[in-house]
């Protein structure tokens, strides 16, 4: 067979989009082509995906292979389309029976020796792999704990590509994600923790409580940033539609932490007052990076000398 497609996703701002990778050989000058609109990155993934087949022991086809990203009109940023493309090509090769893949996601970068890398963004392209009634995916080993905090998704993972194909091949196991641990107790700074104070608390908790604005006035050193940033510890936890939201936008900034679990208390972000416009907002080419205002939704954005950000 010369014809193998696998399924992946792209992600256009933060929304995640079904991606078809369909690979094709036929007779002819050995030559890799990609189309779908590919950007450089992706353009770059042919010799990437070239030395980690060759290098995790499989045999390179000597022909002509045409790559192609369904739907063509949609751009596709980035690495994550690599082990997409090593699947759909060692499938169309004859190299490998895709059976096993059918219906699945396949996520991840390649690096030449065959290890597959972590790649930012991996919440909401499972996410978008949810809605599309698709519900098992593969991803970085470093992205598992992240991808398993969508309910209704079987996630495995691999840390190289032998692994894929031993998997595809010979029906080894992936690697299943690490037990959700629950967050640390007493995470982030805590009201609790602050002596005195008792106007600037009680505006905290007028503004929590109301969900307000708020300005603290006052000279350096009164405490205003201190109260500030132990605002989010009297807000009350996201729900699981909001964690879900703020857990992707950092997941895009590739700001996680640890663990890849729900963020639940709300963000607080404090961006310093020489930021540029850039940073705030956000965006740059190829996948958009959010800037400190999306990383502040459901949660606190701090202006430290207001005057000089506005």
């Amino acid at each position: 067979m010369s014809y193998a497609k696998v399924l992946c996703v792209g992600l256009v701002g933060v929304t995640g989009h079904l991606v078809e990778v369909e690979a094709d050989l036929a007779p002819g000058l050995p030559a890799v082509v990609i189309s779908g609109l590919p950007d450089t990155a992706l353009h770059e993934a042919r010799d990437r995906v070239r030395a980690a087949v060759v290098n995790s022991g499989q045999r390179w086809p000597n022909r002509r292979i045409t790559l192609n990203l369904l739907p063509a009109t949609l751009p596709k940023f980035g690495s994550a389309f690599d082990l997409a493309i090593a699947a759909a090509l060692l499938g169309g090769s004859g190299e490998l029976p895709l059976l096993p893949l059918e219906r699945v996601v396949v996520l991840g970068e390649l690096g030449l020796d065959g290890t597959v890398r972590p790649v930012r963004g991996v919440l909401p392209m499972v996410a978008a792999a949810a809605r599309a009634g698709v519900d098992r995916v593969i991803v970085p080993a470093d992205n598992a704990a992240e991808a398993a905090v969508i309910p209704g998704i079987r996630v495995r993972a691999v840390d190289t590509l032998h692994r894929l194909v031993s998997f595809v091949r010979d029906g080894e196991p992936l690697i299943e994600p690490a037990a959700d641990e629950p967050p640390p107790a007493g995470e982030g700074p805590d009201l609790a923790e602050v002596a005195g104070q008792e106007l600037g608390r009680r505006a905290l908790e007028v503004a929590a409580a109301g969900g307000h604005h708020l300005a603290l006035l006052g000279p350096p050193g009164a405490g205003k940033t201190m109260l500030a940033e132990r605002l989010p510890s009297i807000l009350p936890e996201l729900d699981d539609a909001d964690a879900l939201e703020v857990t992707a936008l950092h997941s895009i900034a590739g700001l996680l932490p640890a663990g890849g679990r729900l963020i639940r208390r709300p963000p607080f972000q404090a961006p310093h007052h020489s930021a540029t416009v850039p940073s705030l907002v956000g965006g740059g080419s190829g996948l958009a990076r959010p800037g400190a205002v999306s990383l502040a939704h459901r949660g606190v954005l701090f202006l430290d000398d207001a005057k000089s950000n506005l």
